[in-house]
């Protein structure tokens, strides 16, 4: 590392940072405003970040798929009736489901800039923004026990934000003030007193700050302290306040976001405790999830436990947010880990249905009743648009807020990677100066980013790119010369230089394959190759049903709702499973060969025939492990295991890519 000279022109020096240094403040974008503990990364403007490549690609089924058609679906996004519509919140139904959807609608109509998307936006926004009564309080009056709930609100918060984000509508502030002084005025003995506002009050915490932070009104922050106050208690030791998976996957960030108020670091390490209990009791997997399928359970810790799509997309939005408070990629390893391993697993290639519930090892999802192998009674592992109702509409915000914080600013007046995509980003850097950065790469399929600077003068300022903490030796190179090698795991490449129009800087990740080990889950193991998993590549037999006949009890669609058009499937497998890998006597995979397959041409890589990765591994059948009683791939044998039966080889593929999968598998001895 050090000073190098790539061209006649250009210095640059390459660090390694733990992350941005926060004596300076961005004077460009809000960030955190004293008293406040400053973040390591300010989030850009939505609009700032244009995904690209399969991104794209996904964020275009969404809006072609479920998400985008959601209105023509569900009866709680029908607008007849509906208590967010109407200017006193009066109505037959008017819960989470219309937030839920919108967090993530809005932000794709944002993003992509959708005429029909925008105007469906404003629909809803425009009549929220109608419904604030004198008081201060909008929405449906929903009462639980005889006291306002405010759990929807505090997802509208989150769509009112992001509205403002891109309009700058002047009427979001004092609407936001009023609901927030009203907030205040409530008596503690009325205040996030109902099951999921206790849990969930880190949500209105955020959104506390994010007003503060555009006003400095000081009696927000009494209000902070209020919420914490009367939160549930994620501080507690060895245990949690509930076993809720959702509520885990987005609560365990509370009290990481109340230590920016109160600077007391047993706040943040509160967080990363809560977050490595349930990994080391419920979370001996691979996918960056953890078995809870509704709660985690004492016992039920195999790989066949699942987690609901909607845990997977708040624990994304959690890791994110962490990213920034802390600067720690930790997080962003973490949700790249959810994003690539997990979320896409859980709704069809065409993105036009989704299942509740997605397992790392799991080998039938049909309209099965699977209790008490999974929580609930019920058809719970089918692929349905109809159903599932909180994941049917709060799946929609995991690739949007994804694409959104692909980028952030740093302190320093500079610009920071932190998850990798194919995009471009647009910001002011240095003295105000926009700039563009050019991200193109098919990561996390390749191990190589390229980015293209544009600007319209030569500009000083930094770039960061994250060293990812399965990464050994990364090497940065500007306009084709190395700049720096042997870059350690975590961190972040710090590249500072006076840039030039077309300036180029690749950033190389070197990927072999790693063998984990999970200990605590029978001796099983999972194979890596850099932030993918890797599952048995298993053939999927689909077999087509009626979307109303099969839907989960407390589902609810439209009477013209089209069930031949948004038909709902069983999956079933048409190979064999239950293979247990044969594992070098050392353990060391890094020899086994990961072939490269072409690029998709619809640049959608997560389906097991588009997919271009795939390794060949030797396996033995495990013919006592079976489909259990329950009508689940069966628990781990302990491993090894001793079998008799042929060396085979077996195909290894990401594990997102499959909706059937083997993705811890037994090791069988090496005889």
């Amino acid at each position: 590392m050090g000073l190098t000279q790539p061209t006649n022109a250009q210095r640059v020096n390459v660090s390694q940072v733990a992350y941005p240094a926060t004596q300076s403040a961005n004077p460009y974008y809000v960030g955190n405003k004293a008293p406040l503990k400053p973040t390591h990364f300010v989030k850009l403007p939505i609009g700032s970040i244009q995904p690209a490549g399969w991104l794209k690609k996904y964020l275009e089924l969404q809006r072609d798929g479920l998400t985008g058609h959601l209105g023509e679906i569900s009866a709680w996004l029908e607008k007849k009736d509906n208590a967010w519509l109407d200017k006193e919140g009066k109505g037959g139904h008017g819960w989470e489901e219309v937030p839920y959807w919108l967090k993530g609608y809005g932000d794709m109509a944002y993003i992509l800039k959708d005429p029909t998307m925008l105007k469906e936006t404003k629909t809803w926004i425009e009549a929220v923004l109608q419904t604030q009564r004198p008081d201060g309080y909008f929405g449906p009056l929903t009462l639980r026990n005889g006291k306002p709930d405010l759990w929807p609100n505090m997802i509208m918060l989150w769509c009112l934000q992001s509205y403002y984000d891109y309009s700058k509508d002047s009427r979001v502030i004092p609407f936001m003030t009023n609901y927030f002084k009203w907030e205040n005025n409530l008596p503690d003995s009325l205040f996030l007193k109902d099951y999921w506002e206790n849990s969930r009050g880190g949500d209105n915490l955020y959104s506390v700050y994010w007003l503060y932070n555009r006003t400095g009104d000081q009696m927000l922050l009494k209000l902070a302290e209020k919420i914490h106050r009367n939160t549930a208690d994620w501080e507690q030791q060895n245990n949690l306040p509930n076993w809720h998976n959702v509520n885990i996957a987005q609560s365990f960030r509370e009290p990481a976001t109340y230590y920016m108020l109160s600077k007391d670091s047993s706040d943040l390490k509160a967080t990363y405790r809560d977050f490595y209990l349930v990994r080391n009791i419920y979370g001996q997997v691979p996918g960056g999830m953890f078995g809870a399928d509704e709660n985690a359970r004492p016992g039920y810790t195999d790989p066949h436990q699942a987690v609901e799509t909607c845990g997977m997309v708040e624990q994304m939005a959690s890791d994110e947010m962490l990213l920034r408070f802390t600067g720690d990629p930790f997080w962003a390893d973490n949700c790249e880990n959810v994003a690539f391993n997990t979320y896409p697993a859980a709704v069809m290639p065409d993105f036009k249905s989704l299942r509740y519930l997605t397992a790392p090892n799991m080998v039938i999802s049909d309209n099965k009743n699977h209790s008490p192998g999974i929580e609930n009674s019920g058809p719970f592992l089918m692929m349905n648009p109809f159903s599932s109702r909180c994941c049917q509409h709060n799946h929609a915000q995991g690739w949007p807020y994804y694409a959104e914080n692909l980028w952030m600013a740093t302190p320093d007046k500079g610009l920071a990677a932190v998850l990798y995509s194919a995009s471009s980003v647009q910001a002011k850097v240095a003295g105000g100066t926009t700039v563009t950065l050019k991200e193109e790469t098919n990561y996390p399929f390749e191990q190589e980013i390229r980015f293209t600077v544009k600007t319209p003068k030569t500009i000083h300022f930094p770039v960061y790119l994250r060293i990812p903490g399965w990464c050994q030796e990364a090497e940065v190179l500007v306009n084709g010369k190395v700049v720096s090698q042997n870059l350690s795991a975590d961190g972040y490449a710090r590249i500072d230089g006076a840039w030039k129009n077309g300036d180029k800087i690749t950033l190389r990740l070197p990927m072999q394959p790693t063998l984990k080990k999970w200990a605590k889950n029978k001796n099983s193991v999972s194979v890596d190759y850099g932030p993918l998993s890797f599952s048995l590549k298993i053939k999927e037999r689909f077999e087509k049903e009626d979307s109303r006949k099969s839907a989960i009890g407390d589902s609810h669609w439209q009477k013209d709702a089209d069930p031949s058009k948004w038909p709902a499937y069983n999956i079933y497998p048409a190979s064999a499973w239950n293979y247990g890998l044969i594992l070098p006597a050392d353990g060391d995979i890094s020899g086994w060969v990961v072939k490269q397959k072409p690029w998709p041409k619809d640049s959608m890589p997560f389906t097991p025939g588009s997919v271009p990765l795939e390794i060949q591994a030797k396996a033995r059948k495990i013919p006592s492990w079976k489909v259990d009683e329950h009508g689940l791939c069966g628990v781990l044998p302990q491993s090894p295991v001793a079998v008799q039966t042929p060396v085979e080889s077996v195909t290894l593929i990401p594990m997102g890519a499959t909706r059937l999968r083997i993705s811890s598998f037994p090791v069988v001895e090496n005889k």
